[in-house]
C-alpha cells in the first residue's frame, strides 16, 4: 500500500509539506503536465517552457533523492489532461491508501481538490503552504476588525515577525519604509553588470519545441530563452543579483530605460514564485548584504518590503476576499483590451516598449506593469476582469493568487479601495520624469490638446472628471481636484474632447 503525493508545478520545493514524512521505498510523488492547466488562459510561450522545464527537472532532482516519481509529459498519449483525470489514473494503477497534495495557489484548483476524498473513496490530505510566513488564520486575524488593510500595517508586522532589518523592537535606520529615496529616474549605463541567463539543455531543448508546436498561436515568443530551471542555477541568480545589483536596486527600482529592460531589478520572482528560492532565505541574503555593508539600507529595505509586505500581502488580499473579488469593478468599466496589447503595435511608445519587451521576456518589472500597461487601461476605462486576465497570460511569475489583487486592487482600484488608498492614474508627466521613453516618441508629454498631446494628459484628467462622483471622498486625490477647479471651463472642455477623440478611436 502507498501513498501518493501530488506536486504541482508551482511547488518545486524539496521542503514542500506534501514531502514531509513521505516513504521514499513505497510511496509515489505524482507531477503531471495537465491542458487543463496549461490552456486555462493563453500562456505565455516562455511561461510555459519554463514552467514544464523546471518540473522535468525538478522530478529528477527528487529522484536522485530517492523519490519514486510518477511524472506525465504533456504529450503522453494517456495524458488524461487535468490534476483530476491524473490523480484518478494514478490511483487506478496502483495500490493507494491516501492521496496527499499541498494546497494549490488558486481557488479554482482548492475546489477540484476538495472534491476528491468522494470522488476517488481515499482520504484526501491537503496540507498548508508553509512557504509563506503568513498563513490564512493569521492574516484573516490580522485583518479582522480593521477599517482599512493597508499594507504599510502589515508589513510591519512581518518584520517584527521575522526579525528582518530589526533591532529589538525598533526598525534597523529608525525608518520602516525607505521608500522616498527609491524614486530616482535611471541613467543609461553600458557598463551595467548583465543579468545571468542559461543556454537550454536538453530538456529544456525539448520542452521548448513541443510549446512551439502545441501552442503555436500563444503569446509572446521562444527566441532567447535564457531562464534558470534548476534549483542550483536559481540560486547562482540570487547570488550575482546581491553581488552586481542589489546596491542600486533601491534608488532606480521606480525607474524605466528604453534599452534596457531588467535595470537593477532582481528577476527572481519566478524562481520564488514556482519554489526553485525560498522567500526567506532570499531575504536574509539581502540583509546579510546590508550588515556586511555591501548594500544600502534603501535598497535592501526596498526589495525585502517587495517580498515580506507586499508579496505576502496580495496572497493575504487573495485568499481573504474570496473568488468573487475577481468580479470587482468599482468603476463599471466595460471597455475591451485594445488590440495593441498583443501585437506592442502603437505610435505610444511607453506602450510599444512595455508590451514589446514582454512579448520578448514574458517579464516587465513593477513600474512598468502599474504605471504604464495598468495605468493606461485604468485611465481608459477596460474591463478590469480582461486586464487581469491578460496580466495572468502574459508574465512567467504570474498566479493567480499574487497577480489578481495586484491587477484588481491595486492597478486597476476595482475594488474601490479595499487594497488600496487611491487609483495609481497619472499622467504623461509621470513617466516622462521616471523613463526615457517620452524622449522618441511622437506625442509630447507636456502637451495635453492637439495632434501631438500625450495621450495620458487628456485621458488623466477625463478619468478625474469622469469619476469624480465615485472618488470626490478620497483625500490622497484633493489635491488633484482642485487644480482641474482651477482650470477655466474651455480648458476642461478642450481636455475632455481630446480624451473623448482618442477613445473614440480606441480599438
Amino acid at each position: 500500500m502507498t501513498n501518493l503525493i501530488l506536486i504541482l508545478g508551482d511547488q518545486l520545493c524539496p521542503q514542500i509539506s506534501s514531502l514531509d514524512g513521505a516513504d521514499r521505498e513505497h510511496d509515489v510523488v505524482l507531477m503531471c503536465e495537465v491542458m487543463s492547466e496549461a490552456t486555462y488562459v493563453g500562456h505565455h510561450k516562455k511561461k510555459l517552457a519554463f514552467i514544464f522545464s523546471a518540473m522535468r527537472h525538478f522530478a529528477e532532482e527528487l529522484q536522485e533523492a530517492g523519490y519514486q516519481v510518477r511524472y506525465t509529459k504533456i504529450t503522453d498519449k494517456d495524458n488524461a489532461g487535468s490534476f483530476t483525470g491524473e490523480v484518478k489514473r494514478a490511483v487506478n494503477d496502483l495500490k493507494l491508501k491516501s492521496v496527499c497534495v499541498t494546497e494549490p495557489g488558486e481557488w479554482r484548483v482548492l475546489e477540484e481538490m476538495k472534491l476528491w476524498s468522494e470522488t476517488l473513496r481515499l482520504p484526501v490530505d491537503i496540507r498548508p503552504d508553509r512557504r509563506f510566513l503568513c498563513s490564512h488564520e493569521e492574516f484573516a486575524r490580522w485583518a479582522d476588525g480593521r477599517k482599512s488593510l493597508t499594507m504599510e500595517f502589515f508589513y510591519r508586522d512581518m518584520r517584527r515577525r521575522t526579525g528582518l532589518l530589526m533591532q529589538g523592537d525598533e526598525p534597523v535606520g529608525g525608518r520602516w519604509n525607505f521608500d522616498t529615496d527609491n524614486r530616482k529616474p535611471a541613467e543609461p549605463d553600458l557598463l551595467r553588470p548583465r543579468h545571468l541567463r542559461f543556454a537550454p539543455d536538453k530538456i529544456t531543448t525539448d520542452v521548448l519545441q513541443i510549446v512551439e508546436k502545441l501552442f503555436p498561436e500563444n503569446f509572446g515568443m521562444l527566441a532567447g530563452f535564457g531562464f534558470a530551471v534548476t534549483r542550483t542555477d536559481a540560486e547562482s541568480v540570487l547570488e550575482r543579483f546581491i553581488a552586481d545589483f542589489l546596491a542600486s536596486f533601491g534608488e532606480t527600482q521606480d525607474a524605466m530605460l528604453r534599452d534596457d529592460p531588467f535595470l537593477n531589478h532582481s528577476l527572481l520572482s519566478f524562481y520564488i514564485n514556482a519554489g526553485l528560492l525560498d522567500a526567506l532565505a532570499v531575504c536574509r541574503a539581502a540583509e546579510r548584504a546590508y550588515l556586511d555593508e555591501r548594500a544600502p539600507i534603501n535598497a535592501v529595505e526596498g526589495f525585502i518590503r517587495q517580498i515580506i509586505g507586499w508579496r505576502e500581502y496580495m496572497r493575504g488580499i487573495y485568499w481573504h476576499a474570496g473568488p468573487v473579488y475577481a468580479d470587482s469593478n468599482f468603476f463599471e468599466n466595460t471597455r475591451p483590451l485594445p488590440a495593441f496589447y498583443w501585437s506592442g503595435k502603437t505610435d505610444m511608445n511607453c506602450l510599444s516598449v512595455v508590451i514589446n519587451e514582454t512579448i520578448e521576456h514574458a517579464y516587465a518589472h513593477h513600474i512598468q506593469r502599474l504605471m504604464i500597461t495598468g495605468n493606461f487601461a485604468l485611465l481608459v476605462g477596460i474591463d478590469p476582469k480582461a486586464v487581469h486576465v491578460w496580466y495572468l497570460e502574459v508574465y512567467a511569475d504570474a498566479y493567480e493568487w499574487v497577480e489578481l489583487p495586484n491587477v484588481v486592487g491595486m492597478s486597476q482600484f476595482a475594488d474601490g479601495g479595499f487594497l488600496g488608498t487611491k487609483p495609481y492614474a497619472a499622467s504623461g508627466n509621470y513617466i516622462n520624469r521616471m523613463s526615457d521613453y517620452c524622449g522618441t516618441c511622437r506625442f509630447d508629454p507636456k502637451k495635453r490638446v492637439g495632434d501631438n498631446a500625450c495621450p495620458f494628459n487628456a485621458l488623466y484628467w477625463d478619468f478625474l472628471a469622469r469619476n469624480r462622483n465615485k472618488l470626490r471622498a478620497n483625500r490622497r486625490l484633493a489635491q488633484p481636484y482642485a487644480t482641474w477647479d482651477r482650470m477655466d471651463e474651455g480648458t476642461q472642455r478642450a481636455i475632455r474632447r481630446q480624451a473623448a477623440g482618442f477613445l473614440a478611436d480606441l480599438k
